[in-house]
């Protein structure tokens, strides 16, 4: 999801703010009285046959699998939505499970639901004073040979425990058919709602909850801001609309004969083909009738999606639809008319954002990815990507490239959101620094986006509202949530690259990183290990002070001493670190005749001694007149007043 933080907290906002949350105790120092910033890190879980040290998934390594068939029927009049549901459950697991968790996540618009306590009824993830909730109408298991079994439920906050008739035994799969609905609400902490004639769904069906080796069943409620954390497996939906509309989904769209006319059939063959936009709906055949096979009644789209973690859709009678393709990925736009300008940029915004993904880091794995406009101010499900009209065409790639990245994060790679966001925010927002500067340098370049979110961590910190990075993102205050969950893990993820490990060996750890946990359900400590075991360092010290603490950061010129001996200025410097925090050291010195050298020194020169490092040089016919710390603000410093020593005149 798009944070809708983007620039630096002012002081005012922040004034308000309460006091940070603590971080998650997912480390531990090993060794008595090491409370060294460079001590070890044991990481949880520890390594073992399902993970190993090496940050890779173990020969041991197992995760259930959840195949679906979904339908859903909408009632644009009443606005209610009506599903059923039959879930094909495997149980890959070592233990027999005598019941299983599903995800009802309307029931957070319950009267008295912990987000109604959480967050506000009007701010961005409450429910803006609707009253809702899934209205569970039958839940069986299907029995071989024989007549379905009702199941005992019981719901807790926004899960659902089903009983098994019996346990599921490990290898083995149930069925369940599940039948609900539920009131759709306006504004679904903006993960779903309506505008006018046009809806949009997500986190919309009872999804059964991840069962793993690290927690067993994962049972955090949703809140709103805590987004999803799901099983993969092949999904079968079947939308029922109004055969005025026009529906967006996960999948591929697969009766194209019964809701498309054959001019729109002809076009998608063709942008299937194509690297520039093809217009499959346009706005004279919408206004004139002519973009709907038929009239009156409804009409079922069917789509099928494979290997996804989960599945959301669009629908509106009012929708344009734009097509290109990239590689044989079809990249696709819907919008009204009333967001032509910019949305008439936006399958092409999609296609690059598919190209620059595929290039750098892996390989985009799905046939389509579409695009959609409406009231969501940016939300990502597989395939599928929600974003509201924005003002001009780079606000509108912002939002539409950063939706699009997190089908490598979290959909590809598939972290656990609810309780590491920054594991997939935080590094979609990385990957989405590329993505921009290449298709809009004269917004910003690589560098210059990486300057900024420095500056933005930067102000947090001197304001005193930093906190950890490996916080969940329901125990942190919403203004917050931008600059810690998204920004704070980008910068860090490019301070690791450019200035501890150098670009190629992060590279290589990240795109490893990728390739082993793609379709799995990777912990921090196996991206930690990961990290460390492809780049060829440890680096307990920078996850410890970046993702476990909220260390600052303030380096100084400590002292400078100078002694001329015939043509050769022999200079003793002590460099001063003033917080806990450690990072390389930068230096440029500068000679009365113009020139400067620079010097680099590894964080890890700390080590010996975390707060005084000193160096000797001599310099040969030059005098020198100035020394400046992290001169190109490559770096996080709170104080930068201290970061110059300028000769006594």
């Amino acid at each position: 999801m798009r944070s809708s933080l983007r620039f630096l907290i002012g002081a005012a906002a922040l004034a308000g703010l309460a006091a940070p949350a603590a971080a998650q105790q997912h480390f531990d120092t090993v060794g008595v009285g090491d409370t060294s910033i460079f001590a070890p890190l044991h990481l949880s879980p520890g390594p073992n046959a399902f993970r190993l040290g090496s940050g890779a998934p173990g020969p041991l390594y197992w995760q259930n699998r959840a195949d679906y068939v979904l339908t859903a029927t909408l009632d644009t009049t009443t606005r209610v939505l009506t599903g059923t549901e039959r879930l094909t459950y495997t149980n890959n697991s070592p233990t027999a499970l005598p019941y299983i968790w599903v995800q009802v996540e309307q029931d957070a618009f319950r009267k008295g639901s912990l987000n109604s306590y959480v967050y506000g009824p009007n701010t961005r993830f409450g429910a803006r004073g609707f009253q809702g909730g899934d209205v569970i109408d039958r839940v069986e298991q299907v029995m071989p040979g024989r007549k379905s079994v009702p199941l005992a439920t019981r719901v807790s906050e926004t899960v659902m425990r089903i009983n098994l008739a019996e346990p599921l035994r490990p290898g083995q799969k149930v069925v369940l058919d599940i039948a609900w609905h539920f009131p759709i609400p306006e504004h679904g902490a903006d993960r779903m709602g309506y505008d006018g004639s046009l809806f949009e769904f997500g986190q919309w069906y009872p999804a059964v909850c991840v069962y793993d080796d690290v927690q067993g069943w994962n049972i955090e409620p949703y809140l709103g801001q805590g987004e999803f954390y799901r099983e993969y497996g092949d999904f079968s939906l079947a939308v029922t609309v109004p055969s005025g509309y026009i529906v967006a989904a996960t999948g591929t769209l697969q009766n194209p004969r019964e809701v498309l006319t054959p001019a729109e059939i002809g076009r998608l063959a063709r942008a299937a083909k194509s690297d520039t936009t093809v217009h499959i709906v346009t706005q004279a055949e919408l206004a004139s009738g002519a973009a709907r096979p038929r009239k009156g009644g409804t009409q079922v789209w069917r789509f099928e999606a494979k290997n996804v973690r989960d599945v959301a859709w669009a629908t509106s009678p009012e929708y344009l639809w734009d097509a290109s393709s990239w590689h044989g990925v079809l990249a696709q736009a819907y919008y009204r008319p009333s967001a032509v300008n910019p949305w008439s940029d936006a399958a092409d915004q999609a296609r690059m954002s598919i190209l620059e993904y595929s290039t750098r880091w892996f390989q985009y794995p799905y046939p389509q990815i579409t695009v959609a406009e409406g009231p969501i101010s940016g939300m990502e499900y597989p395939m599928l990507a929600m974003e509201a009209r924005s003002r001009d065409v780079y606000g509108l790639y912002n939002v539409i490239t950063h939706e699009i990245g997190h089908n490598w994060f979290p959909m590809i790679v598939g972290s656990n959101e609810r309780m590491h966001f920054w594991q997939d925010e935080g590094f979609n927002t990385f990957i989405n620094t590329f993505s921009e500067a290449r298709r809009y340098p004269e917004q910003g370049t690589e560098a210059q986006r990486e300057l900024e979110e420095r500056q933005q961590v930067e102000g947090v910190m001197k304001a005193g509202y930093d906190t950890p990075i490996d916080v969940g993102p329901d125990r942190i205050n919403p203004f917050l949530l931008g600059v810690n969950q998204y920004v704070k893990t980008s910068m860090a993820l490019h301070l690791l690259r450019h200035e501890v490990l150098g670009d190629s060996a992060f590279d290589d750890g990240f795109r490893e990183y990728i390739h082993r946990w793609a379709y799995k359900h990777p912990t921090p400590a196996d991206f930690f290990r990961t990290m460390e075991d492809a780049g060829g360092r440890r680096l307990d010290w920078f996850w410890r002070e970046f993702f476990e603490t909220n260390d600052q950061f303030d380096q100084t010129i400590d002292t400078v001493t100078t002694k001329q001996v015939g043509d050769t200025e022999q200079v003793v410097v002590a460099y001063g670190n003033l917080a806990r925090g450690v990072l390389p050291i930068v230096a440029r010195f500068t000679f009365s005749d113009g020139t400067t050298q620079d010097v680099d020194y590894p964080a890890e020169s700390w080590y010996m001694n975390s707060v005084r490092f000193v160096r000797q040089y001599a310099f040969v016919g030059k005098q020198l007149v100035k020394i400046q710390l992290d001169p190109d603000n490559r770096l996080i410093d709170v104080n930068r007043t201290n970061n110059i020593w300028l000769a006594p005149q």
